[in-house]
C-alpha cells in the first residue's frame, strides 16, 4: 500500500460548537467513473493517479456542499470545509469539517443515515483530457475546486463514502502534540514526500476542460 497524504494542521478548540469532523473516500483514480459526471458530455472518465497527485495541494481548505435532496453539487452552500487529503491505493481519502452551528439540520439528517448511504462527488477546473474522441475521457491534470456530499448512488464514482468521525481529524491531534512538546500550534501543510510532476501538452493529442463535476 502507497499513501501520499498533505493536510493543514489547526490549533485545538475543545468543545468548538462549529466543528463536526467527517472522513471519505471523494473519488478513486486510474479506474473508469460509474456513469458520465456533469460536465463530461455524456463520457465516463478516469483521473489518472498522476493527475491526483499534483491536485492534492489544491483540495486543502476547499469547502464542501450540498443540496437539499442530496442528489448534487450547489457551490454556494459550503457547509464545510476539507483539511486533509491523503491517496491510499486508489482511494483518495480526505478529512475535515462541517460547520454543525451554521448547519444544524445537516448534521441532524446525516446522523440518521444508514451506514453506507452516503458519498462524496468532487468539483473540478481547468481539467485537460487526453483525447476528447475517446469513448472514456482519460484526465492528466486538473485543480480541485470543491466537493459535495451527496447520496452515493447519485455520484459518478460509487466508490466513494462519506460519514462524520466519531473522533477528531488526525490533524488536530498533530496540534495537540504541538502544543504539549511546548511549540506554537500553527497553519502548515505537510507532503514533502510528494513528487514533483511535470505535465508537457502535446498539441493536438490533449485538450484542456473549464470545469467537471463528479
Amino acid at each position: 500500500m502507497k499513501l501520499r497524504a498533505m493536510a493543514v494542521e489547526l490549533p485545538e478548540v475543545p468543545e468548538h460548537p462549529n466543528r463536526v469532523a467527517f472522513e471519505g473516500v471523494l473519488t478513486v483514480v486510474d479506474e473508469p467513473s460509474s456513469k458520465p459526471p456533469s460536465g463530461a458530455r455524456g463520457h465516463r472518465v478516469v483521473l489518472t493517479r498522476s493527475a491526483a497527485l499534483a491536485a492534492l495541494p489544491s483540495l486543502l481548505g476547499m469547502g464542501v456542499d450540498f443540496t437539499p435532496s442530496w442528489d448534487g453539487h450547489d457551490a454556494r452552500r459550503k457547509c464545510g470545509v476539507i483539511t486533509e487529503a491523503d491517496l491510499v491505493g486508489r482511494q483518495l481519502k480526505v478529512n475535515g469539517y462541517l460547520f454543525a452551528k451554521d448547519f444544524p439540520e445537516v448534521i441532524r439528517q446525516l446522523r440518521q443515515t444508514m451506514p453506507g448511504e452516503m458519498g462524496m462527488s468532487y468539483e473540478l477546473a481547468n481539467a485537460r483530457v487526453e483525447d476528447m474522441n475517446a469513448q472514456i475521457w482519460t484526465l492528466t491534470r486538473a485543480t480541485f475546486t470543491g466537493a459535495a456530499i451527496l447520496l452515493r448512488d447519485k455520484a459518478a464514482y460509487r466508490n466513494t463514502r462519506f460519514e462524520l468521525s466519531p473522533k477528531r481529524c488526525r490533524s488536530l491531534a498533530a496540534a495537540a502534540s504541538m502544543r504539549r512538546d511546548g511549540q506554537r500550534p500553527q497553519l502548515r501543510t505537510r507532503g514533502s514526500e510528494l513528487p514533483r510532476r511535470t505535465f508537457v501538452q502535446q498539441p493536438g493529442k490533449e485538450t484542456r476542460w473549464k470545469s467537471m463535476t463528479y
